[in-house]
């Protein structure tokens, strides 16, 4: 779809006329934009939907695997290997770029540095499970490294949670529990506390289970039309969403270009 865009002042109406000066051109220069400007709209599914199912499955096999519910440091780490790299990693780099398309800088960071991690952590796995790297259970400079790991991926989660505070509910849950059990892993590797391994894989797996019913939300809603499972979105007048309300909102110029919107 495409639109010719009208000129438009920082409150949406058209910007009135002035003598024209170096930093504020006159009415010549925006008629002469009004008419030679084109805005091409491309809409797309909300790319998190993608990154939240790739992050939340990924997430919960590997934080029950370092819980100690199942697997060994023979076999898991070939199996987990493949599902690690290509749905937690390929899948959420994909949509990290995605959401870079929809000018969403919270979940373009996100699942850009997380779906990095799982990338590297199945080529890992597949070093390990071929016995060409150690694995953390038998080397101690392994775990302690591992551990460094989570350093940066809770510190980058941190900032993460803090932003999507102003966007929804949910995704700020997803957030808040991966940074924990970030944190968690991190200084339970770093200084061998075994407890806290298990207790932040077990928060991982929370984060898992919240981004998982996030992610559901948001494909209910794009199917439908309307909120099936409310996530919580936030803007200048509180919580939005409510069940059974219509789940799309007008184009708004305030939000960026016009006719188009911020985010997903």
């Amino acid at each position: 779809m495409t639109t010719h865009a009208a000129a438009l002042g920082h409150n949406g109406s058209p910007e009135k006329s002035g003598p024209r000066t170096h930093d504020h051109p006159g009415t010549d220069d925006y008629a002469f934009w009004r008419e030679h400007t084109t805005i091409t709209l491309q809409p797309v599914a909300a790319p998190s939907i993608l990154g939240l199912f790739g992050f939340a499955v990924s997430t919960f096999m590997v934080a029950a695997n370092l819980a100690g519910w199942f697997g060994n440091e023979t076999t898991t780490p070939l199996v987990l290997f493949p599902f690690a790299f290509a749905f937690g990693g390929i899948a959420q780099l994909l949509a990290a770029m995605w959401s870079y398309r929809a000018r969403d800088a919270l979940t373009t960071g996100i699942h850009g540095a997380w779906g990095s991690f799982w990338l590297g952590y199945g080529l890992y796995t597949l070093l390990v499970g071929l016995h060409i790297a150690p694995g953390t259970s038998g080397s101690t400079d392994a775990r302690v490294a591992f551990g460094f790991w989570f350093i940066g991926l809770a510190a980058v989660t941190w900032t993460g949670f803090v932003a999507a505070l102003a966007e929804n509910i949910a995704l700020a849950l997803v957030l808040l529990t991966l940074a924990a059990g970030s944190t968690l892993l991190a200084i339970g590797m770093t200084v061998a506390a075994p407890v806290l391994v298990t207790v932040g894989a077990v928060v991982l797996v929370a984060s898992a289970v919240i981004a998982w019913y996030t992610a559901s939300a948001l494909m209910l809603a794009a199917t439908t039309g309307r909120v099936v499972l409310p996530v919580g979105h936030r803007e200048a007048g509180g919580i939005r969403d409510r069940v059974g309300a219509r789940s799309s909102r007008p184009i708004q110029y305030a939000q960026g270009f016009p006719g188009v919107k911020i985010g997903q």
